[in-house]
């Protein structure tokens, strides 16, 4: 089995920074694509960013280039840079990844993190 668990969350004023990181941990085998989705209740959860194994990156367009998605393989670890906040960035942020857990099977699943607040004020 695969864990995950986000971290960096926090309270910012419009305009702030932070630094959100995803651990993974458990039977890792290989960690393949990673993505950062976030979500305000009530409402749908939406994509933000991912990155590959291969360390390809793509955006969602709300980001406006604000944000950055990274990884640290030798960790088993990724992070999103949040630059530039704005008050509807405010949502708990969810780290999903892709892993195969099994060196006998090669089978991959898809596991999630159990978020981190990020609060935006004006």
């Amino acid at each position: 089995q695969v864990q995950l668990v986000e971290s960096g969350g926090g309270s910012v004023q419009a305009g702030g920074s932070l630094r959100l990181s995803c651990a993974a941990s458990g039977t890792v085998v290989q960690l393949n694509d990673m993505h950062w989705y976030r979500q305000v209740p009530g409402k749908e959860r939406e994509w933000v960013a991912s990155i590959t194994r291969d360390h390809n990156t793509n955006y969602a367009a709300f980001v406006q280039g604000r944000f950055i998605i990274s990884r640290d393989d030798a960790k088993n670890t990724g992070s999103l840079q949040l630059n530039n906040l704005r008050p509807e960035d405010t949502a708990v942020y969810y780290c999903k990844a892709f892993a195969i857990w099994s060196t006998i099977s090669r089978r991959e699943n898809d596991y999630w993190g159990r978020g981190t607040q990020v609060t935006v004020s004006s």
